[in-house]
């Protein structure tokens, strides 16, 4: 039985977030700040109130200056965690506040305002621990080479001021080179070239340059050692349960196909009958497209989706939905919605070359045809093996970045034994002592299955040494050779800001709209908003807006360098030129994804295929 709207209950509304966390992950940075400073920073070393010190060995108070310094540190660490609500973060810093207390007694640094801050924070940690619930978020082990990289440069940052900050105990004017040696050797535990007349000064340094280095070697080996959390595994089941659903609805969407890409984690309706496809980027959950399956059953996945949200505190979003998908977001949720653009759908049956609006690509594809190329247009089940593998390195090589791009509207793969019912056509130009390694391979288009009866471009590459107009031969080919696949509707590349763009060259446009479309106009150089808008326009195509939802704006630009990570325009990992010489890694990440439109120097980067 379906699941509906109308007889089940409807999810809450989103509430404001409890704001304990927000402040317990300030106030613990502050105190961060406090021990970092008041470690490194001799000035702040004093105290109006009798304490412990002068009853204590100069090591002890040495080593406690050095261990302040740490604290420091890992309690800036935390904050970001604490603020997140995560369990493991309250855990580490309901261990670290009474260990900077005994620190302040055994070497009181900041006056008792330091101490009553620190009581008063732990009391209410303590006090509201319930409020820090969230599990842990998804991770790999190149978060430990993340994290050694980062923090061997902020050690050496600190150091360098450690070294440098008792000036007058310094023997003889050392020089920056010596500085830089001095810290690089205490991080290892030996002493350097800079020397002290106070040996409780350079106990101070060494101490504390011994401390962060251990803290650096300590928390690489920790995060190599500890248990991966892969970030998205769509395994044999979710994809098979995946494709059913697709068989029954795909219809709907022409993003649909795109949930399966193999990056990508899944979440299921309570009945089976709806899914959520989703990734997490920098504690963001980020969903693409509209819910797989029967429309009565997404509120089913929508609740699992929000649930697991909460669960570890990440921000829900969705990019890429429907009109339709919006609308049920932001009535099962709360959320809001922002319309990031326009797909461009052609009808195959009404498309045509005549008439004055298709002038300039009839004439274009009437130049190419001339010059001698040839299209064809099959399924991919259809090409033998020894093509698929052309058709792979050739789009390959034809990438204009190392990083293959692509989530929300590319499916990473080409020539899957899964994918036979995808299509590709190919341009192609035999020539005489032709260089290329691809033979008479020019170009490529690749769609996914939307339904039975539809296609979603994918893929568009060409090569570069080819004709101008290759694309435009394509997918007019494309279109006019569909209906004898069973092909009715072509989903082409997504614009962004589309509306935007075409209501502000409009005669009577306010300057509201002109200032906008300007702006988009002069991002245009960087990221090919308006170029694409006007590539698709080409074809005459009918326009379906596609929505982001979200839960409030000042979450945007964290979702918003999330979707950059997604679609690979940001890219935190190191180079498939890097990649490929270091033991282990040379293999494809596991976040594989091609890239789509590069047309004639103008189509590419945002939109494409990507939202």
């Amino acid at each position: 039985m379906a699941e509906s709207s109308a007889t089940r209950p409807r999810l809450p509304r989103l509430q404001p977030s409890n704001k304990v966390p927000t402040v317990v992950g300030t106030l613990v940075a502050l105190i961060g700040l406090l021990d970092l400073a008041t470690g490194i920073i001799p000035k702040l070393r004093h105290s109006k109130v009798h304490t412990l010190a002068g009853y204590l060995p100069g090591t002890v108070t040495s080593i406690a200056l050095a261990a302040s310094i740490i604290i420091g540190i890992l309690l800036l660490m935390l904050a970001h965690g604490l603020k997140r609500r995560k369990r493991r973060a309250w855990r580490t810093a309901v261990v670290l506040l009474p260990a900077s207390l005994v620190i302040d007694a055994l070497h009181h640094r900041g006056g008792i305002g330091h101490v009553i801050l620190t009581v008063v924070l732990l009391v209410v940690l303590l006090t509201h621990r319930s409020e820090f619930s969230a599990l842990s978020d998804p991770r790999t082990r190149w978060r430990a080479l993340f994290n050694f990289v980062v923090l061997t440069m902020v050690s050496f940052g600190i150091g360098l001021v450690i070294v440098s900050s008792h000036p007058r105990d310094e023997i003889g004017n050392p020089g920056i080179i010596a500085r830089v040696e001095t810290v690089f050797y205490g991080l290892f535990g030996f002493g350097g070239p800079v020397h002290y007349s106070s040996d409780r000064v350079g106990d101070i340094v060494g101490y504390s340059l011994g401390g962060l280095g251990f803290l650096i070697l300590f928390t690489t080996v920790y995060l190599v050692l500890r248990p991966e959390h892969p970030t998205a595994v769509l395994n044999a089941e979710d994809e098979r349960r995946i494709r059913e659903l697709l068989a029954k609805h795909g219809r709907r969407d022409s993003l649909g196909h795109f949930a399966l890409r193999r990056d990508k984690s899944v979440i299921f309706s309570p009945t089976g009958k709806a899914a959520i496809s989703y990734r997490v980027i920098s504690g963001v959950m980020l969903a693409s497209g509209d819910p797989i399956g029967d429309v009565e059953a997404w509120p089913g996945a929508i609740e699992r989706f929000m649930e697991e949200a909460r669960a570890h505190a990440w921000i829900p979003a969705v990019v890429g939905c429907s009109e339709t998908g919006g609308e049920v977001w932001t009535r099962e949720t709360g959320l809001d919605a922002l319309e990031l653009g326009d797909e461009a759908i052609v009808e195959t049956a009404g498309f045509s070359l005549s008439g004055r609006a298709m002038r300039n690509v009839r004439q274009m594809v009437k130049r190419v045809e001339r010059n001698g190329y040839t299209c064809r247009m099959r399924r991919v089940s259809e090409l033998t093996d020894e093509e698929k593998a052309r058709i792979r390195s050739a789009a390959a090589d034809w990438r204009g970045t190392d990083t293959e791009r692509g989530f929300s509207m590319a499916l990473g793969r080409f020539g899957d034994p899964e994918d036979g019912d995808c299509v590709v056509v190919t341009a192609h130009k035999t020539e005489e002592n032709d260089p290329s390694p691809h033979g008479d391979l020019k170009a490529v288009l690749h769609f996914v299955p939307w339904g039975k009866d539809g296609i979603s471009l994918e893929l568009m590459r060409r090569d570069r040494s080819a004709d101008a107009g290759m694309n435009e031969m394509l997918i007019v080919h494309a279109l006019q050779n569909a209906q004898e696949l069973g092909i009715t509707r072509v989903s082409l590349n997504f614009a962004m800001f589309r509306s935007a763009l075409a209501r502000g060259e409009r005669i009577g446009a306010g300057p509201v709209l002109r200032f906008w479309r300007g702006l988009l106009v002069f991002l245009s150089r960087w990221f090919q908003i308006e170029s694409l808008y006007k590539f698709n326009a080409k074809f005459q195509p009918v326009w379906e807006p596609r929505f982001m939802v979200f839960p409030n704006n000042r979450n945007l630009p964290r979702i918003g360098f999330a979707v950059m990570q997604a679609e690979a325009f940001i890219t935190l990992e190191l180079p498939a030129r890097v990649r490929r010489w270091i033991p282990g890694l040379s293999s494809e990440p596991r976040s594989h994804q091609c890239a789509h439109a590069e047309d004639d120097g103008q189509v590419a980067a945002v939109g494409g295929r990507a939202a």
